[in-house]
């Protein structure tokens, strides 16, 4: 869990890390030109032999850094996270401890050019790093590796020595931490120390996390680091699901992030056509606003290094709806207000947001928030709506709002939903 605290509930605070709700993943590396989920080595049980055609023939050309920042800061990012090495260990950098990188593949030091762009565009600077690494000679197998199904498997950690790995993936860190100035954040992934099909999984002391955790500390004070190191982090990481509730440790709110796909998988896959609409995306990322919560949206450039088409168009139109919609995201939080059925609220300061996910028909009912409200207007044009408060002794009238208890304020809406992807209602409180 993690040792930080959150905001208070419906503040925006002062911290980027919780009023900046929503970021841009961005998984990228020789896996890419396979084509089919950054855990293709492993689901087909693929031998380092195997596998060398995607690190020899790893050429991105369109793989363009800054054109990826002004993708995301146009979409209402605040911050990027690019896996600087994933499972495979192939490094996205000019490492020293390893010859298994992008300067030896193809020429150019990717991390470098990642964290220019991003600066350029004034977005925060994240990096992903795999604790997992199946190139490395001293990474013992287990039930995630690839080679766990071999013949002779239960020959091949002899002579693995998790110590040396420790030293390596330290080593590695600290060229990351070191070489490239602040960064902000750093998405560590990820520890099982279950035992499965008779293998023993990895545990927070095969990384040394408490030692690599205070490396962290000591060469970036400032960096925000998630929970997956097996030890305490700054915040949980939800992936590829939502929350239905703010999420709480001994009565207290938790910082917490939840990581998202456009299409279910976070390298890219060509033939995986399963894209969620942006309508959906969008509702998901008032969801988790809604709960306290965050939202890091996964972009997976194919082997080129270009944005696929369809995660370029689903950026696109988010982004138009975060010019018009922004405020409500962006410094918003949990509302200590009940919402109505139709959708939910975000809180900014004195002013209360509801996410309209689905239309009502003329009215809109507000339980407990009559004379708390001194103007309510759509927020993607500013056009007013009326306010007010129905009479108990009047609801049995025709044509009257019916059936709300005292205290609701009731809004009037147009029949025809506006033309945006979810319409934001913003209330000016008392």
């Amino acid at each position: 869990m993690p040792t930080s605290a959150a905001p208070t509930p419906g503040e925006s605070g002062t911290n980027w890390f919780t009023t900046g709700r929503f970021g841009m993943f961005v998984h990228f590396g020789i896996y890419s030109g396979a084509a089919r989920h950054e855990w293709v080595q492993t689901n087909e049980r693929l031998s380092d032999a195997d596998y060398a055609q995607y690190f020899e023939n790893f050429e991105p050309d369109l793989f363009n850094a800054a054109e990826i920042a002004r993708a995301a800061k146009n979409a209402g990012m605040e911050y990027v996270v690019l896996t600087t090495k994933h499972h495979d260990g192939f490094a996205l950098w000019n490492t020293a401890q390893s010859d298994f990188n992008s300067v030896r593949a193809c020429g150019r030091d990717l991390v470098a050019e990642f964290v220019t762009a991003m600066r350029a565009e004034g977005l925060r600077v994240g990096f992903y790093h795999s604790l997992l690494d199946w190139h490395h000679p001293d990474f013992t197998v287990d039930w995630n590796h690839p080679r766990r199904d071999d013949a002779n498997a239960t020959e091949l950690n002899a002579g693995r020595d998790m110590a040396r790995y420790r030293a390596f993936l330290h080593a590695q860190m600290r060229e990351l931490l070191t070489g490239y100035g602040q960064i902000d954040y750093l998405f560590f992934d990820f520890t099982y120390p279950e035992t499965k099909q008779g293998w023993v999984g990895k545990s927070a002391e095969d990384w040394d996390a408490a030692g690599l955790l205070a490396l962290c500390r000591e060469l970036q004070p400032g960096v925000t680091v998630n929970d997956r190191l097996g030890i305490p982090g700054d915040f949980v990481t939800p992936e590829q699901y939502q929350p239905t509730e703010p999420l709480m440790q001994d009565g207290e709110p938790v910082v917490w992030e939840a990581c998202q796909t456009t299409n279910g998988s976070w390298g890219y896959d060509r033939d995986n056509d399963n894209h969620k609409s942006a309508d959906l995306l969008i509702r998901m990322l008032a969801d988790s606003v809604s709960m306290g919560g965050k939202m890091l949206l996964n972009i997976g450039p194919n082997g080129r290094g270009a944005v696929d088409p369809r995660d370029a168009r689903l950026l696109a139109e988010i982004g138009e709806w975060m010019r018009l919609h922004g405020r409500a995201i962006t410094g918003a939080g949990h509302a200590p207000h009940t919402p109505p059925r139709e959708g939910v609220y975000t809180l900014r300061d004195d002013r209360l947001y509801l996410h309209l996910f689905s239309w009502p028909m003329g009215f809109v009912h507000l339980p407990n928030l009559a004379g708390r409200v001194r103007y309510a207007r759509f927020l993607h044009d500013g056009s007013w709506i009326k306010m007010s408060v129905s009479d108990p002794e009047q609801q049995a009238l025709v044509l009257q709002p019916a059936g709300q208890q005292a205290g609701t304020l009731t809004l009037a809406l147009p029949v025809r939903r506006p033309d945006v992807a979810m319409p934001v209602i913003e209330l000016l409180l008392h």
